[in-house]
């Protein structure tokens, strides 16, 4: 589903990606660890194609949901998404002036319409945001406010997995979805992440690339493999045990 080759990237001319290689099968977790300024989250950014973040080699091949493997680096932020990739954000961001049902809305039909399929009318859409918000924990009034405004930072978190659950894509990219989460929502979330990304009747298979520091969060989406990123690269992969080893050990357990 996602093939990185050799990716190298970089910031204000500060080099941060120095040749990570990746392949994500469809049906798989994959969890990414490691320590500040390893590179984590400069990977998201520019899988979502966020402006700023320049490429200087490598490349991305994607596989979505219609079985054509296509250039991800290619495309725009907004065609990426259309493709079947989602961005899960550290940080949401507040949207003053604009509430969560109009902007899901108009961001899952955009994405419809780009795919050639009909939209979703007023009624089915609110179905759909119901049955996600419920998933979560959501309460439906939050979804009727301005995107973000005035949640803690729990209640953000858990809106951006409504967000994921009614965009259903093929593959998730989850920075850090854990941070500011207390022990009941990062288990409302872990759950949600699972119920969302996870094969069920028969539906297509799905990824995840998980970005976090903590062991914590893997105790409920059980990845297949974890990854260390360490100065820019991939330095170790193993299974959930590797995950449980840095949590005892750290980082300097596993040299760059």
């Amino acid at each position: 589903m996602l093939k990185i080759d050799n990716l190298h990237a970089e910031i204000d001319g500060k080099k941060i990606l120095k040749g990570l290689s990746l392949t994500v099968n469809a049906g798989e977790i994959h969890a990414i660890m490691g320590p500040n300024g390893a590179g984590k989250s400069t990977l998201a950014y520019v899988l979502g194609g966020r402006p700023g973040y320049e490429v200087t080699g490598g490349s991305v091949t994607f596989t979505g949901p219609g079985g054509k493997a296509i250039d991800l680096l290619a495309l725009d932020p907004h065609e990426r998404a259309a493709a079947g990739l989602f961005l899960g954000f550290q940080y949401p961001v507040e949207i003053p002036g604009v509430s969560n049902v109009q902007f899901l809305r108009e961001a899952l039909n955009s994405q419809r319409k780009a795919r050639g399929e009909q939209p979703l009318t007023g009624g089915e859409f609110l179905k759909l945001a119901k049955e996600k918000a419920a998933l979560l924990k959501l309460d439906m009034d939050m979804l009727k406010r301005n995107v973000n405004v005035g949640f803690s930072g729990g209640e953000k978190k858990r809106n951006e997995m409504v967000q994921m659950g009614i965009i259903d894509p093929a593959l998730a990219i989850l920075d850090e979805t854990d941070s500011g989460l207390d022990i009941d929502a990062l288990r409302v979330v872990g759950e949600g992440i699972n119920a969302i990304m996870r094969q069920k009747d028969g539906g297509p298979d799905k990824a995840v690339l998980l970005i976090t520091h903590y062991q914590r969060l893997l105790d409920y989406v059980k990845p297949d493999f974890v990854h260390v990123l360490s100065a820019g690269r991939i330095v170790e992969t193993g299974d959930a045990a590797l995950a449980l080893r840095l949590e005892e050990q750290g980082y300097e357990a596993v040299s760059a």
